[in-house]
C-alpha cells in the first residue's frame, strides 16, 4: 500500500509514548513527561508505575486497531518522517505484552542457576517482531534488549530499595550505567558494547557497595540464540565479584589472571583467574580496589587498556571482553595526592563515579525507611514477609539503641542486628570509645547543636564529613553546590 502520513493528533500521542517509555524510570524525568501524556489521555495519576503503564498501553493498542483498520501495521506502512515513531510504539507493545513472560524467565534463571534457560515463548515475540515490520537481525537484538531492561529494573527497584532522596539519586544511576542516559542511543549504539566504560562506586565499608554492583553486572546486555532457543548466557554467571584486600600481594596476580601448574611453589595444578572466568558478556567486581599495591595497580591499567592478559608462568595470551566495576571505602583524592594510587588507574576506572549512601545519611532523609529495609531483610531471611517479625526486630532496636544510633557498620550491621533481634531478642551493639549512649561525642557536632559555629565553620566541617565518605573533592563539591576549589580549601581548613 501507499505510504501514509501520521495524522498529527496520533503522531504526538506517539511522541509521548515514546518519551515516557525512554525515560529512567528513576528519574524525576519519568515523571514529567509521564504527567504530560496524562493531560493528554486524561490517564489518572498512579503510584504505580506498572498499572500506568498497562493502562498506557491499553490505550496505545485501542489508536494500533484503529491504524489497523486503515491498513497501517508495519513500519513501512507509514510515511518516512513517521516510522522512527511507529517503530517506538509497535516495539512497546510487544515489550509490554511480554514483561509477565520476561519476569517469569528471571525468577526461572535464578532458581536455575549457571545453566541458561529455554525461553518458550521466543518463537511467538520473534513472530509479532517480524509482523511489525522489524528486520530479523534486529528482532534479535530487541529481544535481548527487552531481557536487559527487565532485568535492570528487577535487580534495581528489588534490591536497592528506600525513597530517600539518596537512594533515588543512586537507582537514577544505576540505570543510567547500564543504559546511558538515551536508551535509543544505547540501543542503536552502545548495545552489547559497554565494556570499555567502567565503573567506581564510593561508599562506606556495609552500606551496599556490591549489591549495586551485582545490580549493574546482572543487567548486562546478553545475546539470544534462536537456534537453541536460549539466552547465550544466564546472568547468574554473568557477575563475579573478588575483593582484593583478602588475597596476600604474593597471591593477588593468580586471583585476577590465573596461574599454571608449577608456576610458583604450592601451584600444584592449573587456575583460573577471575578475568578468565569472566563472561564476555558478563561484568568483574574488583572491592576495595583502594587496598591495592602500585604494581597490581600497574597490571591492571594494562588489562584494562589492552583487553588482554596472560596467567602467572604461561606465555599465553587471554582476552578480556567483560566489564569492570571498582569499589572502595577509601579516599582515592587522598591516596592519589600521596602517590598510593595513579592518576592513570583511576582516570581508566572512573567512566562513572557513582555514589552509595550510608545507613545513616538515607535514614537522616527518610526515617521511615529503616522499617522498608527490617522488611527486606526478614523476607530474605525467612522466605517470606513476615509482619510480626518486622515489628519484633523494630521494637527491639527502637528500646535498645541511642536515639540517632549512627549505624557505623551501615546495611551490614543492620542485617545482623536483625539476625541477633531474632536470636537473642535483643541487640547491644560495642559502641566505640567515643560514642556515648546519646549520640556521638563530636565537637564540631556538639558545637552544632549548641549553636556555636560560625558559617565558616559549619560549612568547612560539612565538606569534611562528606569528604571522609566519599574521599572525592569532586563528589563534595557536586554535593553542595560548590567549585572543587572551594570544596578542597574548605576541607584542608577543617584538618588545619
Amino acid at each position: 500500500m501507499p505510504e501514509t502520513p501520521l495524522a498529527a493528533e496520533d503522531r504526538r500521542f506517539f511522541d509521548l509514548v515514546a518519551d515516557v517509555i525512554f525515560a529512567n524510570p528513576f528519574s524525576t524525568q519519568y515523571q514529567e513527561v509521564a504527567a504530560r501524556l496524562s493531560e493528554v489521555t486524561r490517564l489518572p495519576a498512579s503510584d504505580s508505575k506498572q498499572r500506568y503503564l498497562d493502562a498506557v498501553a491499553e490505550i496505545l493498542c485501542e489508536r494500533l486497531a484503529q491504524l489497523a483498520g486503515r491498513g497501517i501495521r508495519r513500519v513501512g506502512d507509514v510515511h518516512p518522517r513517521d516510522q522512527k515513531a511507529l517503530e517506538y510504539v509497535l516495539l512497546f507493545r510487544c515489550y509490554h505484552s511480554y514483561n509477565a513472560a520476561f519476569d517469569g524467565l528471571i525468577e526461572t534463571q535464578l532458581k536455575r542457576g549457571d545453566e541458561s534457560v529455554p525461553v518458550p515463548f521466543a518463537d511467538e515475540l520473534l513472530g509479532e517482531l517480524a509482523d511489525c515490520g522489524v528486520a530479523a537481525l534486529d528482532a534479535l537484538r530487541y529481544i535481548s534488549l527487552f531481557y536487559q531492561l527487565r532485568r535492570a529494573y528487577h535487580f534495581i527497584d528489588q534490591t536497592l530499595i528506600g525513597q530517600s532522596p539518596c537512594m533515588v539519586r543512586l537507582r537514577h544511576a544505576l540505570w543510567n550505567n547500564v543504559f546511558t542516559t538515551d536508551i535509543r542511543t544505547y540501543g542503536n549504539q552502545l548495545w552489547g558494547r559497554m565494556e570499555d566504560f567502567s565503573t567506581l562506586l564510593l561508599g562506606e565499608t556495609g552500606s551496599g557497595k556490591g549489591a549495586a554492583a551485582a545490580a549493574i553486572g546482572r543487567s548486562g546486555a546478553i545475546p539470544f540464540d534462536p537456534a537453541s532457543g536460549r539466552f547465550k548466557a544466564s546472568f547468574t554467571t554473568s557477575f563475579i565479584a573478588t575483593n582484593l584486600s583478602q588475597f596476600p600481594e604474593s597471591l593477588i596476580e593468580s586471583e585476577l589472571f590465573g596461574h599454571r601448574k608449577g608456576a610458583f611453589t604450592g601451584a600444584i595444578d592449573h587456575h583460573q583467574g577471575v578475568f578468565q572466568r569472566c563472561s564476555p558478556h558478563g561484568a568483574l567486581f574488583l572491592d576495595e580496589i583502594g587496598d591495592v599495591s602500585l604494581p597490581t595497580q600497574i597490571k591492571l591499567l594494562n588489562v584494562l587498556q589492552e583487553r588482554r592478559f596472560s596467567p602467572v608462568g604461561s606465555h599465553q595470551v587471554m582476552k578480556f571482553s567483560g566489564r569492570v566495576i571498582a569499589a572502595t571505602n577509601r579516599p582515592l583524592d587522598r591516596l592519589r595526592q600521596e602517590g598510593r594510587f595513579r592518576e592513570d588507574f583511576y582516570y581508566r576506572l572512573s567512566s562513572d563515579v557513582i555514589l552509595v549512601p550510608s545507613l545513616r545519611e538515607r535514614l537522616a532523609e527518610q526515617a521511615d525507611e529503616l522499617d522498608a529495609l527490617l522488611a527486606l531483610l526478614i523476607q530474605r531471611m525467612t522466605g517470606g514477609q513476615n509482619t510480626s517479625l518486622v515489628e519484633q526486630a523494630r521494637r527491639a532496636l527502637k528500646a535498645q539503641l541511642p536515639p540517632n544510633y549512627p549505624w557505623p557498620g551501615n546495611v551490614r550491621e543492620l542485617e545482623q542486628a536483625v539476625r541477633r533481634v531474632l536470636l537473642t531478642g535483643s541487640y547491644r551493639p560495642d559502641l566505640d570509645s567515643n560514642l556515648d549512649a546519646n549520640g556521638p561525642a563530636d565537637p564540631w557536632l556538639e558545637a552544632l547543636t549548641q549553636g556555636q559555629l560560625s558559617a565558616q565553620e559549619l560549612l568547612a566541617g560539612y565538606c569534611q564529613r562528606l569528604y571522609r565518605q566519599w574521599g572525592s573533592y569532586e563528589k563534595v563539591a557536586q554535593q553542595t553546590g560548590l567549585d572543587r576549589r572551594t570544596a578542597k580549601k574548605h576541607i584542608e581548613a577543617c584538618r588545619l
